[in-house]
């Protein structure tokens, strides 16, 4: 056996059944030999975010893999590893790598080295007897502890060697942990004690299952309950104890309820200091679960800290909580502060949300397309920039995993290879992007690997002529030189890759249009919606 085929046979006692790659690597040709399906892309980013949203909607129980050549398909697959880090999403990395006696020669790209920092192990196979350990050692890394992107490198001459004895792997354990017993009982009795508790959950609910736990937790408290963006869906948004979600943009009862919280309870989230996440106020006392101790006090400062898998400590808190709570809470005076706050936020919006100017707006673009779909069927993502700060405040998802968040590092483009690898994952949901027309000039060409691996998304694309987001920062370069001017007419470029494209300017055009595109989908062709929409930067930082 070879070690191309070894490692073929490896990843599928591991339960790998789809990889994606760009060849040439060899493990793509004995992978599609085991059975493992084989899906190639145009570039290497896109097929590695393909690779993280498959792991994302599996919670990590089907990984997502992706191969590349070594040299230049492993330099340009950089930016997606650094982005899965960000994200902590578990996705096992397999470039080819140099021969052994060209490693380390200067000019030679060295992905063990380059990219120790943004995976959570890289280690290359430099004897053919030790295939099964080092792949044994990543997907441990890849199955426990806090979930991020793992690399094992190939040197291309290892890989046609013979494995010097028989391949000798079974697959390898998955635990949890749980959070300290006294820890619990002092949390307890702050939780308990509190008059405006808020429960801020990030993506560990996601990872960990952790749904049920998170909402009897907060119905047992008469807590609201806000998420991270990338926790957006961890919590029904259309429960009466919702505050939403909170990124760069937020909505109004998320910050309201923030600012007056006597108390916080952050679960299963990193409260990274970004510009991508919502601002933890500072006066009011914070505390901190996840499963990574390190995340303790690196952003917000917390009072308490509790460090342990999301379910477990939700299930311990909640047994912990009823021992000391005797009577059931009013959950009314919350849930009607919660809604009074939304619809006077709400109110301030509505002009954009339901405008019928043209250009369109590009809130009533989003704010049609959610009254069209099928939301609890449906899983969205929005891009980089404008998208997402006009999408997540506004868009409420009712079922797990229905909103694939992001932003700690924001990748142009990213959002297209999120849905597509969404819809391998589940094939029978509406799978959508939200993007701009700069990141179409990103990652635009795989809108024909979508038709050609029949993957049909829904793709929409709001296009204003502009870098819309930049025009405040470089107003001397656009006078002068239109340098943040770019165009483009990309329901022409839909239809030439083998999808349905279609331009849509008018406001009474876009239910119409928008139901066309889903029935495109229906009937198995991605599809592409172009709206020309104003260069509107307004969105609800608060």
């Amino acid at each position: 056996m070879k070690v191309s085929e070894a490692i073929a046979r490896i990843l599928k006692l591991e339960g790998i059944d789809v990889i994606f790659g760009y060849p040439r690597n060899a493990v793509l040709e004995t992978a599609a030999a085991e059975g493992i399906r084989t899906i190639i892309i145009r570039q290497e980013r896109t097929g590695l975010h393909m690779a993280d949203a498959y792991s994302r909607l599996s919670r990590g129980k089907r990984l997502g893999v992706f191969a590349m050549q070594h040299g230049p398909g492993t330099e340009n697959a950089y930016g997606a590893v650094a982005q899965a880090w960000s994200e902590s999403v578990p996705v096992l990395v397999l470039p080819q790598g140099y021969a052994r006696h060209l490693a380390h020669v200067p000019g030679n790209y060295n992905a063990t080295v380059s990219m120790r920092d943004i995976t959570k192990t890289a280690e290359p196979i430099l004897r053919a007897q030790d295939t099964a350990a080092v792949l044994r050692r990543a997907f441990t890394a890849l199955r426990n502890g806090r979930f991020r992107p793992a690399l094992v490198e190939m040197p291309w001459d290892v890989l046609g060697e013979d494995l010097p004895v028989e391949l000798d792997y079974r697959p390898v354990v998955s635990t949890r942990v749980g959070p300290d017993p006294d820890a619990i009982g002092a949390v307890a009795d702050r939780l308990v004690t509190a008059r405006r508790l808020v429960i801020h959950a990030g993506q560990g609910i996601h990872w960990a299952n952790a749904y049920d736990e998170l909402r009897e937790l907060a119905e047992l408290l008469a807590a609201p309950v806000s998420t991270s963006l990338e926790g957006k869906s961890a919590f029904n948004e259309r429960h009466p104890l919702s505050l939403g979600s909170g990124g760069a943009a937020i909505p109004g009862q998320l910050r309201h309820f923030l600012d007056n919280a006597d108390l916080i309870l952050a679960v299963g989230c990193s409260l990274a200091d970004t510009a991508f996440g919502v601002a933890m106020p500072r006066h009011v006392p914070l505390i901190h679960s996840t499963l990574d101790p390190a995340d303790f006090n690196r952003g917000a400062p917390c009072e308490m800290a509790l460090a342990g898998d999301a379910k477990l400590t939700l299930a311990a808190l909640i047994a912990a909580c009823r021992e000391r709570i005797t009577t059931a809470r009013n959950m009314q005076p919350v849930i009607a502060e919660i809604a009074a706050v939304e619809a006077e936020w709400l109110q301030q919006w509505l002009p954009l949300l339901e405008s019928s100017s043209t250009p369109l707006s590009p809130y009533r673009v989003l704010w049609e397309l959610q009254q069209a779909v099928d939301i609890d069927r449906t899983i969205i993502t929005h891009d980089a920039g404008s998208p997402r700060d006009q999408l997540s405040p506004f868009w409420k998802s009712t079922t797990p995993l229905s909103y694939i968040g992001w932003g700690k590092t924001t990748q142009l483009g990213y959002g297209l290879g999120l849905a597509m690898g969404a819809k391998l994952a589940c094939p029978d949901r509406l799978c959508i992007n939200v993007w701009g027309d700069a990141a179409i000039g990103f990652t635009g060409m795989d809108f024909e690997t979508a038709a050609r691996e029949r993957l049909p998304i829904l793709s929409i694309l709001l296009n204003n002529s502009a870098m819309a987001i930049e025009l405040d920062q470089m107003p001397v370069a656009t006078e002068r030189f239109r340098a943040t001017d770019i165009s483009g007419n990309y329901a022409d470029l839909a239809r030439a890759l083998g999808g349905y494209g279609e331009r849509v300017t008018r406001p009474d055009e876009i239910r119409a249009a928008i139901a066309r595109g889903i029935a495109a989908t229906e009937a198995g062709q991605p599809a592409l919606l172009e709206f020309i929409t104003t260069t509107e930067t307004r969105a609800s930082r608060l």
